[in-house]
């Protein structure tokens, strides 16, 4: 017993020299991780603030009077209230902007539907199946990422024009479904998913098109969501092209219309805030509804070669 205790306590010296840290980790460690950690969270902060005051600048300056918005001196928060810019925009009879809003939506979507559908083809094929010329097709298509969009316009607005598309939302929905970038996401990602799934199905008599609709675009669900979000984005914020191929007034998009407000005289800041509020909104649910996807999307493709 004696000599028991004497070990036990030869080892009280060891421990207070290790700090109490039964791993003999250094004191400093803990005061270094909780530095870090507080750097970290104070600049996400940062980063935080620089991102959400412009829509808080813009959701406060909706609720102002022309005046107010313009004035240096006013307080940041409106005083008082004013909903005039809300009311003016849904119920005046030139400025339609519901109806502009729901022109963009039914194009955004229809949009995104096309562009997921057409690109998820291409890509399993370039992706799993083998011919001729696979590489050299999909070469080029990466290489048409590289050229800048506005070479497009003329070509595109002339294919429209014979089309008998103009001022019309198909002007808006088609052109942009053969787009390159969706075709390289989804290749990358496809790439990435096991083959031996796929082989398996087929010993078990399944045909290609049943690999691809059964085993790999249910696999393929946070590339799909992404592309999605993406391409509904874009077709939400897009003001070039809806400018030169839609002409009446009922038939503009939201940011095609939105552009009407500001007058070449003067500027209504708190009408065009109230414009910009109601377009954030479906974006704003968009991103909430479909993060996780994305994210998870982003790790897992890892853009393959």
């Amino acid at each position: 017993m004696t000599e028991q205790a004497v070990a036990d306590n030869s080892t009280v010296p060891d421990r207070a020299a290790g700090g109490g840290n039964p791993a003999g980790r250094p004191a400093g460690s803990t005061g270094g991780r909780v530095a870090r950690r507080t750097v970290f969270w104070l600049v996400i902060a940062a980063l935080t603030v620089i991102f959400v005051a412009p829509l808080l600048w813009m959701l406060v300056t909706s609720f102002k009077t022309p005046n107010a918005a313009t004035n240096p001196n006013s307080s940041w928060l409106p005083h008082p209230v004013d909903t005039s810019s809300y009311h003016t925009l849904l119920h005046s009879g030139s400025m339609p902007v519901l109806r502009w809003f729901a022109n963009s939506l039914i194009a955004g979507l229809a949009n995104m539907v096309l562009i997921v559908a057409v690109d998820a083809l291409a890509a399993y094929a370039l992706a799993r199946m083998e011919f001729v010329g696979r590489r050299l097709i999909f070469g080029t298509v990466v290489g048409t990422i590289f050229l800048p969009g506005f070479m497009f316009l003329v070509p595109n607005f002339l294919i429209v024009s014979k089309l008998g598309w103009l001022d019309s939302l198909w002007a808006i929905i088609v052109p942009s479904a053969g787009g390159a970038f969706g075709v390289f996401f989804l290749r990358q990602f496809f790439s990435t998913l096991p083959r031996e799934l796929e082989e398996a199905a087929i010993i078990d008599g399944a045909n290609q098109w049943r690999v691809f609709v059964r085993i790999v675009l249910p696999l393929s669900r946070p590339a799909l969501a992404t592309l999605a979000v993406l391409t509904f984005l874009t077709n939400w914020n897009d003001f070039l092209w809806p400018v030169f191929v839609l002409f009446t007034a009922s038939n503009l998009t939201l940011p095609a219309g939105l552009s009407t407000l500001q007058n070449a005289a003067t500027t209504n800041y708190p009408l065009i805030m109230a414009g910009a509020v109601i377009a954030s909104v479906p974006v704003i649910i968009l991103f909430i509804l479909a993060q996780r996807q994305v994210i998870e999307s982003v790790s897992r493709s890892g853009l393959k070669g």
